[in-house]
């Protein structure tokens, strides 16, 4: 099959993967999910055509998160939500990550270690940033969790927009033009020191768990030494430029915040065994190249970027924190001079969105043009 979706894979390769693999019950819920969008298992919304009387039957989606058919609509519409949040100001794009020999530890205590990363690295930049040294102001910035490298191995590390200014404490404006304020080295080695520390406080309080792999650490020596080895090496965060203009933060904002470990687009063919699909060479300045993979080692791959129960990725802190973010922006823009962005989508029926955003009118007949009229559902008691 050529351009098969996630769906298609686990639709062929997901009864193999659980002779082999016991998913856990989120994984399971997903891959369910998967499997039975819009096929008709989560219901269905039927009209009838008022002109000529054609009847239409649209599949109900299964609304998980993990699922590629799923993202588009929830994207759209949070990217549209946060222009009320946007400021003419600089923005800076920065990656958090940890050393590989923390990963499998990582993977076996997922919703503890996940919060810990977002905690350092909102205790790094929020002690950098008040620091006069650097800025000497309270910043605003938005932390998206991403568990996956382009082979959809496990690589968990964490995207930071950041606002390239903040308030002082007597309520001024004040940033460094384009130039990144933060110490690169400054900013790695402030993340490792507060990680590792949380790590060592999170065993010292019995609050990790240790399976396959991962079973040598609760041997204190062992957890030492592993602790001793993340410390000697250099933690190198990302920093990417500076965005050219609000809107530019508007849409690069939905490239990082719904993305799943790998889109239908990504995925050439599948056969009887396996599945190809498109990777990013890294070690050849990002060029695109080819893996072929078995169908149940995909799934597999896939399921590991499952996140927890309740699990929230997407993260606001500082000026962009939900308590307090309008008081702040309204000062902020105040001070900037700069004008308000509106959300064009507050308020509207989903129909609505959906022709705005799409130019689909989802009632409107295909057929002649017609208007489309709900046809009332109608609840089946069986009597004995």
């Amino acid at each position: 099959m050529n351009k098969p979706t996630v769906q298609d894979v686990f639709h062929r390769f997901y009864p193999s993967y659980l002779e082999t693999y016991t998913p856990t019950a989120m994984q399971a819920k997903a891959a369910h999910s998967i499997i039975n969008c819009k096929t008709g298992a989560y219901g269905a919304n039927t009209s009838i055509c008022e002109n000529c009387g054609r009847l239409q039957i649209h599949y109900n989606s299964c609304r998980n998160r993990c699922c590629p058919m799923c993202q588009t609509l929830p994207r759209d519409k949070w990217i549209d939500a946060r222009k009320e949040d946007v400021l003419d100001a600089p923005y800076f794009h920065v990656v958090f990550t940890v050393p590989q020999e923390l990963n499998p530890l990582i993977y076996n205590n997922q919703k503890v270690l996940y919060d810990a990363m977002y905690h350092s690295v909102s205790s790094t930049i929020e002690e950098l940033t008040a620091d006069p040294k650097h800025l000497g102001a309270k910043v605003g910035y938005i932390c998206v969790l991403h568990t996956w490298g382009s082979e959809l191995n496990f690589h968990p590390h964490i995207h930071v927009i950041l606002l390239g200014g903040g308030l002082t404490e007597k309520n001024t404006w004040k940033d460094k033009g384009e130039n990144f304020f933060l110490p690169v080295k400054v900013l790695s080695r402030k993340f490792r020191d507060n990680y590792l520390r949380k790590l060592r406080e999170l065993n010292e309080a019995h609050l990790l768990e240790f399976h396959g792999s991962c079973e040598k650490y609760r041997n204190y020596y062992y957890f030492k030494e592993l602790i001793d080895c993340c410390y000697k090496k250099e933690w190198i965060p990302h920093c990417k430029k500076t965005f050219n203009g609000a809107q530019s933060v508007i849409n690069y904002l939905g490239k990082y915040t719904h993305r799943l470990a790998i889109s239908n687009r990504r995925i050439i063919r599948m056969d009887e065994k396996t599945v190809t699909f498109h990777v990013k060479d890294y070690k050849n300045e990002g060029q695109w190249k080819e893996l072929t993979l078995s169908g149940v080692e995909f799934i597999r791959r896939f399921l590991m970027h499952v996140p927890p129960k309740r699990f929230t990725r997407i993260r606001h802190y500082g000026l962009l924190c939900n308590r307090s973010k309008k008081k702040h922006l309204t000062l902020c823009r105040n001070l900037l001079g700069c004008k308000a962005y509106l959300s064009r989508l507050r308020g509207k029926e989903t129909a609505e969105i959906v022709e705005l955003l799409y130019g689909i009118k989802v009632t409107e007949c295909r057929c002649c043009g017609g208007c489309l009229k709900p046809v009332p559902q109608r609840r089946i008691i069986l009597r004995n």
